[in-house]
């Protein structure tokens, strides 16, 4: 049943890329969304039956604004073409409702409650692969949003990922305003370089799947597991530690060239104070980022488990290992790769 849910994932997101019709791409995204939905609920547990129903409520909701944009574009422009969007009240509505999807401030207090009620795994598909769909939507629209809107969402984002994950212990809902905070960036640059944009999701993706799979291999759920992870994986922890420092975008590591690149354009456009207050806002990312490399790396002492702990149970599986190591390493050395 799992691998049926996951190829309607995949084929939803696939239809939405290849689609030039809002029909089209809605279809797909509504694909994209119900496939999910068992995935999220597959424990049977209270918390991912309510996380499932806020998943569905909001992604209905934006499937609706969706709708609402593409027919009012349909009716004054005379076509569903999603490159033809001039006016402001549609491009609006579409990109709230794509803000919505993907988990961007001020659409964005579903997001750490669903990655809350459900598994690692299951958190890692709604953090990096349900976000393609509705990005690449902005992408193909980026030169009719509105560029102040799309600032200021972006800015509030930032802010918003940054002060949200400050008090969080469960490293589910961190990894969530984690998520918020890097849509914040990726909205900086939308209207003026959005394939900037597409390249810092594109790292952001990189960066969050070996963590992800990571904390899932080593069952580690909160900040109280990262003080124990070094006793009984040291690899895991000190790899674990340089991801959580190059999501934060700390150089020389991988994610700091997309900060960079982002800051750099918005002084280029003239946006020198936009990039003032996203830097300071990272500085609020860096402080949990930072507790948890902390509780992870520099706590305790490296020293041998005698006890049968939980964390043992999943070290030995090869295929998550084949797709760990890969990845894990571009998001670490990949920084020379992505100098323009």
């Amino acid at each position: 049943a799992t691998i049926y849910m996951l190829t309607g994932i995949s084929m939803g997101t696939i239809l939405v890329t290849l689609s030039n019709s809002w029909m089209l791409a809605w279809l797909g995204l509504e694909l994209n969304s119900f496939a999910i939905l068992p995935l999220i609920s597959k424990t049977k547990h209270p918390r991912s039956i309510e996380a499932a129903t806020k998943y569905f409520l909001t992604q209905s909701t934006a499937s609706c604004l969706i709708l609402l944009a593409s027919t009012i574009n349909a009716w004054q422009t005379g076509t569903w073409s999603i490159t033809q969007m001039p006016d402001k009240l549609p491009s609006m509505l579409m990109l709230i409702a794509l803000a919505m999807k993907m988990g961007a401030a001020p659409m964005h207090l579903w997001l750490p409650e669903v990655m809350q009620g459900t598994t690692l795994l299951t958190a890692l598909l709604v953090s990096t692969w349900q976000k393609v769909a509705p990005m690449v939507l902005i992408f193909t629209t980026s030169n009719h949003l509105p560029p102040n809107f799309v600032l200021m969402m972006g800015l509030l984002s930032t802010h918003l990922g940054g002060w949200g994950g400050m008090n969080q212990t469960h490293l589910r809902k961190i990894m969530a305003f984690s998520s918020i905070s890097n849509m914040g960036w990726t909205m900086m640059t939308l209207t003026s370089e959005p394939k900037m944009s597409m390249m810092n999701i594109a790292v952001y993706i990189l960066l969050t799947t070996p963590t992800f799979l990571l904390l899932a291999r080593t069952s580690t759920k909160t900040l109280q597991d990262m003080t124990t992870m070094w006793t009984t994986s040291p690899s895991a922890s000190t790899m674990l530690m340089l991801l959580l420092l190059s999501t934060a975008g700390l150089p020389p590591l991988t994610g700091f060239m997309p900060k960079l690149l982002i800051l750099n354009e918005l002084i280029t456009q003239n946006l020198t104070s936009a990039a003032i207050i996203t830097t300071m806002a990272s500085l609020l990312s860096l402080v949990y980022y930072l507790r948890i490399t902390y509780l992870t790396s520099l706590l305790n002492p490296p020293n041998s488990s005698t006890s049968t702990t939980k964390w043992r149970q999943n070290m030995n599986n090869l295929k998550m290992t084949q797709i760990v190591t890969p990845t894990a390493v571009m998001s670490t050395t990949a920084l020379p790769t992505l100098y323009p």
